[in-house]
């Protein structure tokens, strides 16, 4: 387990909206430990059974909490995360998609004088840890507890990579979806570091997209030494070069970021590579 537990506090930023009122309660009802929400306007009130304040610094003040979920539209989400870092959250998971790239820039600037905060996102599906607790949309009913870790910037793909994984019987020890935004917080090898000193994850399952060398560099790493037993899935093998495809980091300039590209990097690093989300199981068992 990474980033999230079952001890972890968690308030949620856009609480009282219909997106982030609908996922607390999915939270809620996994076991997170939701502690309260921020509502500008709406402090002292009660949302879902939880306090509601009007700032991030009065809900960590009051509630502990070390854990935040942004649901708040794009024009306010950057300084939603930044509100978090500044109040002391070590972990802020941005839900949030279609925040300019301009104001995530400007979000990356501002952590780097709060080193202690770890930013999951933008546009991405949070993280979760099966049995425990998440932060985001990521669908429960396909996860169970086990040594599998997964990063991933596709959601839709992560979800079907638990479900594969759980009917095979390997269950999951965190699943993190990082996002597909060109700009973001955790990346890849942010991810991977975190799983090699986690006793309880002794599997890694990449999902990676076409698009930027984040996939690249985590090749580079693993292929330096892991102990993990990892498996990577690249998405987009027939993506036309120079399309924007989904995300807005998933796109190709000339020999960059396509998938033929992060597939060799993979075999090159000793990482088996699956061709579809099913294989991923296959291999993660031979």
């Amino acid at each position: 387990m990474i980033l999230l537990g079952a001890e972890t506090g968690v308030v949620v930023q856009g609480i009282t909206g219909r997106e982030g009122s609908f996922h607390t309660q999915q939270m809620q009802q996994m076991g997170t430990r939701v502690v309260g929400g921020v509502s500008p306007g709406k402090g002292g009130t009660t949302h879902l059974g939880v306090p509601v304040f009007d700032t991030v610094a009065h809900a960590v003040r009051e509630t502990g909490a070390t854990a935040t979920g942004v649901f708040v539209p794009p024009a306010f989400a950057a300084d939603a995360i930044m509100e978090a870092a500044a109040a002391g959250v070590g972990l802020v998971a941005c839900i949030t998609e279609g925040i300019p790239i301009q104001d995530m820039i400007r979000v990356k600037d501002f952590l780097r004088g709060y080193p202690a905060c770890n930013l999951v996102g933008p546009n991405c599906p949070g993280l979760l840890t099966p049995g425990q607790g998440k932060i985001g949309i990521i669908p429960q009913r396909f996860s169970a507890p086990g040594p599998v870790g997964i990063v991933a910037r596709s959601g839709t793909l992560t979800y079907e990579t638990m479900a594969a994984l759980t009917n095979a019987g390997l269950g999951q020890s965190t699943v993190v979806g990082i996002g597909g935004d060109p700009v973001h917080g955790l990346s890849f090898v942010d991810v991977i570091g975190l799983f090699e000193t986690d006793p309880e994850t002794t599997h890694l399952a990449i999902i990676g997209e076409i698009g930027g060398s984040d996939e690249e560099r985590a090749a580079d790493l693993l292929g330096r030494s892991s102990r993990l037993k990892a498996v990577a899935f690249i998405s987009g093998r027939t993506a036309p070069e120079g399309k924007r495809m989904g995300h807005a980091g998933a796109i190709v300039s000339g020999n960059r970021g396509t998938a033929q590209s992060k597939e060799a990097a993979f075999r090159a690093a000793g990482v088996a590579v699956a061709e579809t989300t099913d294989q991923i199981v296959e291999l993660l068992l031979s």
